[in-house]
């Protein structure tokens, strides 16, 4: 099979997630979502040592992709209480719902902290992360407070529907990080 390598373009032998995510590097379509999330990052992560610390320069390597575990475990424990469960474990499927909210805060001032110094291509790839996450996110807050409603069923359905949104955004980071190769890590490990 034919490869395309990083800055040569589209080869059409490469598969389709190949194409697709070469696309996304390099279309100027994201190019004001940059500028916005720009604008929302600087005052967010702050001076350079505050962008430092939440790099994670101060582990030797960055903390935002392990924090993505805890919201992310949350929710898939939340959904597999509510397939699996039954009425008794209504109640922490909704506690497990909420500290994936409450976790999303330190994971988005992390990964904006990464996203700050990335080049453009990685840049626009994480515009994309974040705007599908934002939709993840949207759609478990309203399973959240459908939950607090009692209406239940809709709140399950909800955050299935945001389980498959995560997934794409879980997708499109791990892009970043394995294809991309965006991580903070000590200059020492480069030796």
């Amino acid at each position: 099979m034919a490869r395309s390598t990083r800055g040569r373009g589209l080869i059409a032998k490469d598969p389709i997630h190949v194409r697709l995510m070469k696309r996304v590097e390099t279309t100027p379509a994201l190019n004001p979502g940059v500028g916005l999330l720009r604008r929302v990052a600087e005052p967010l992560t702050g001076s350079p040592a505050r962008t430092r610390a939440l790099q994670g320069n101060w582990t030797g390597h960055a903390i935002h992709p392990p924090l993505t575990d805890v919201p992310i475990g949350a929710w898939v424990s939340a959904s597999l209480l509510d397939l699996l469960g039954g009425r008794s474990a209504r109640p922490a499927a909704t506690r497990l719902i909420g500290l994936g909210i409450l976790a999303t805060v330190p994971t988005v001032l992390t990964g904006l902290a990464e996203w700050r110094s990335i080049d453009p291509e990685s840049q626009r790839v994480g515009v994309l992360h974040a705007s599908v996450n934002s939709v993840a996110l949207s759609l478990y807050t309203a399973s959240w407070f459908a939950r607090h409603r009692d209406r239940h069923g809709n709140g399950v359905l909800l955050a299935l529907a945001g389980g498959s949104v995560a997934g794409l955004g879980a997708y499109l980071g791990g892009h970043l990080t394995e294809v991309r190769k965006i991580s903070t890590r000590h200059p020492g490990f480069d030796r």
